[in-house]
């Protein structure tokens, strides 16, 4: 093999996930184009490569890297290009310009010898010193995790994490557990810890690796909603991920049931809610989904027998209230009448502990909202509302007038690692009731915590619109508890006549009877787009953010959101996400962007954080702009509706653009203008609800793009897929 030395100008493209890398090396010859599997690679490294020269029929003369290492550079220019990278934190630029015009190619040693000689250079001060020494020493212990995983086989592009995670120790827990990594670090799953565990001698059928695989596929049906799996699936699905008899699948069971990493229940349930047709099995669920269904089961019967056992209400007044002087005056109060049904609603929830109110979009939710909220202050009642997420709370607090905050501000989140509340059954929310819209977001976990921090005697009212998708947690809570028959619950179901002028809310009724929406000639805020072809359809949903909407309805851009049913393909997630950051966002020498995981960040995105994260006080489905990007201190900054969160580069992971998001993330938001591709290559993912719950994200105006082919798929296919949960069951049973 040939060898050849350089240093990295620029890195064309790399691949974190399995460190491919094309780059442009500057060498004897000059510039070199170089390919290969190259980890943790940066512009500024001097390398010494070892591989073969290859003729690219497109891009001409390559050196193909077989094995490589970094070296120091010898030259004052190669530290300085080196040190400012953005390899060390707190190092940029200007920084490394100073260091080496003091210390000379010297630099590199003063640092890893006598980093307390850096005082000396301008503008760098003890705190700065602190910060470069402790950056110089993670990079040297990330390099050999890199080096670790690299030897076996695995990605790099999360060695930070680990190191992060599990600092020192992180090769010895690599070596000797390397399962434990998808239990504790985020972006880790089964089959990357499979990897090392192999790659280290894990035998095939260990009881470790079965019991791991066994947790993940838990986990996997968790993700898609179950809160428990039926044991005779779970032996199944993991025996085939696992290559291994079912004997041993069933062993690992009864293990991680004796260490209680799982719950065996024997359940009887429904196969279809209302169906009748009941089934016996053995439910496993991870332990902390078992104790959540079983909390909010206890939950829900505690603010319900509180009342029928012992008469306690904090609302007594209402128990002998003269309801035709309180309707008569929320007219005076409201300038309207309260319809039949939104009376009962009123008079529901403030008299029984436990009510659910449903409907879909026109029906008067809202104003029942603000006619309860009425009654509660004419009382002098404590109340308190809450949403799932940011948006949806920000949006309750418009149409109601009353401050609203998301369930986990509400119930104050621990700092800290962990998922714990400071509200809870030992120091309860001082509400009298509370109120809780977007229901049908609410999953199991969440609801459990939600339902400790309800003080006895309180009422809890409900609202959300059951027929919408059903939470992106484990779970199914809201139509749960209105099957179960066990609490009050109340639907409105009337279209009132402001609303009935709105094609956006005939065509949500129609679309949720299974009906074909209409696309009238006269339509003001519902239009179709036709197109078959697909790349044709992508360019139109382009062109109507950027400039045929804005255009003509006067909404900018930034208040339209694209939502599609796929992350997939060229009208898929992630492909219309780079494309509308390419002509809304493009790069600009002044805008500060940072390259990470296959995608660019800049200045100005639109992003979403898809997970929680308590540190920092987002939490997933939270949307927000990048507001600052610090490649010195190698952080970024959004913010999200006025609040500011920075991450550090091994925190990306936890963002995605969200100038195109999927249509479960859109829930609990609104937006002025939703943009929807409708096209029969999201086939697998056409259903009812899923049409319905994007159309209903609109305040103003929807554009759907496809064909009426895709649409008529949607409108006619209810078959929801039915998630494995237990509560209605345990609601009944008691």
């Amino acid at each position: 093999m040939d060898t050849l030395q350089g240093v990295i100008e620029r890195l064309t493209f790399h691949n974190p996930e399995n460190g491919y890398t094309v780059a442009k090396v500057a060498t004897r010859r000059g510039l070199v184009t170089v390919v290969g599997n190259m980890a943790g690679v940066h512009v500024g490294a001097s390398m010494e490569m070892r591989g073969e020269w290859t003729n690219h029929p497109k891009f001409g003369r390559q050196f193909k890297v077989q094995d490589y290492r970094t070296v120091l550079p010898a030259t004052a220019a190669g530290v300085e290009k080196y040190l400012g990278s953005g390899l060390i934190k707190g190092v940029g630029p200007v920084t490394a310009k100073r260091i080496v015009r003091h210390f000379g190619a010297d630099a590199l040693r003063i640092i890893d010898e006598e980093p307390e000689r850096l005082k000396e250079v301008l503008g760098v001060g003890k705190k700065r010193v602190e910060m470069i020494k402790k950056a110089w020493e993670e990079q040297r212990q990330i390099k050999e995790v890199m080096i670790f995983l690299q030897s076996h086989g695995v990605s790099t592009g999360l060695a930070v994490k680990i190191y992060k995670r599990y600092g020192d120790a992180a090769i010895g827990v690599l070596q000797t557990n390397p399962y434990q990594l998808q239990r504790d670090i985020y972006g880790i799953g089964f089959k990357t810890a499979d990897k090392i565990a192999r790659a280290l001698g894990i035998p095939h059928d260990s009881p470790e690796r079965v019991a791991a695989g066994v947790q993940y596929v838990l986990s996997q049906e968790t993700d898609e909603g179950n809160v428990f799996t039926p044991r005779e699936e779970l032996v199944t699905r993991a025996a085939e991920l696992l290559e291994v008899p079912p004997e041993l699948v069933e062993e690992a069971i009864d293990r991680l049931r004796s260490e209680d990493q799982v719950k065996v229940e024997s359940l009887t349930y429904e196969v279809k809610p209302q169906s009748g047709q009941l089934k016996e099995s053995q439910a496993v669920y991870l332990t902390p989904m078992y104790y959540s269904e079983v909390g909010v089961a206890a939950g829900l019967r505690r603010l319900n027998d509180a009342r029928l056992a012992t008469g306690t209400t904090r609302l007594p007044a209402f128990q002998t209230f003269d309801w035709d002087q309180a309707f008569r005056y929320l007219r005076q109060q409201l300038g309207v009448d309260l319809a039949p049904a939104q009376r009962r609603a009123v008079q529901t929830a403030l008299t029984q502990p436990v009510t659910v109110l449903t409907g879909g979009p026109g029906t008067g939710k809202t104003t029942t909202l603000r006619a309860v909220i009425r009654l509660l202050r004419a009382a002098g009642a404590r109340f308190a509302l809450a949403a799932p997420t940011g948006r949806a709370a920000k949006r309750m607090s418009e149409v109601t007038g009353a401050e609203a905050k998301t369930i986990h501000r509400l119930l104050e989140v621990s700092p800290g690692e962990g998922f714990s509340f400071k509200r809870n059954a030992e120091n309860p929310l001082d509400v009298d009731m509370l109120i809780v819209d977007e229901a049908s977001m609410l999953d199991v976990v969440l609801t459990n915590h939600l339902l400790k921090a309800v003080p006895p005697g309180a009422h809890l009212l409900l609202v959300g619109d059951i027929d919408q998708l059903p939470s992106v947690g484990a779970g199914n809570v809201l139509r749960d508890i209105i099957d179960s028959g066990e609490v009050a619950v109340v639907r409105l179901e009337t279209i009132f006549r402001q609303a009935a002028g709105s094609y956006i809310i005939t065509n949500a009724h129609r679309i949720n009877k299974g009906q074909m929406p209409l696309f009238p000639k006269d339509a003001t805020d519902f239009f179709l787009f036709p197109i078959e072809d697909v790349d044709r359809a992508a360019d139109m949903v382009v062109d109507l953010v950027a400039r045929r909407i804005p255009n003509r309805f006067r909404i900018p851009s930034d208040e339209i959101q694209v939502l599609t049913p796929m992350h997939r393909g060229p009208l898929g997630v992630a492909a219309l996400n780079q494309r509308l950051q390419e002509i809304l966002n493009p790069a600009h020498p002044r805008k500060p962007q940072r390259a990470q995981g296959g995608r660019v960040f800049r200045v100005g995105d639109r992003v979403m954080q898809v997970r929680n994260n308590y540190d920092l006080d987002v939490f997933n489905g939270d949307i927000g702009v990048v507001t600052a990007i610090d490649l010195e201190m190698q952080t970024l900054t959004v913010d999200f509706d006025g609040r500011a969160a920075t991450y550090d580069w091994a925190s990306l992971d936890e963002l995605t653009h969200a100038w195109a998001i999927s249509v479960h993330k859109s829930q609990g938001s609104e937006f002025r203008a939703v943009v929807m591709p409708v096209h029969t290559t999201h086939y697998v993912m056409l259903q009812r609800n899923l049409l319905y719950t994007g159309v209903t994200r609109a305040r103003e105006l929807v554009v759907l793009v496809g064909t009426k082919r895709a649409i008529g798929i949607a409108v006619r296919n209810d078959k929801v897929a039915e998630r494995h949960t237990a509560l209605a069951e345990r609601l009944v049973s008691g």
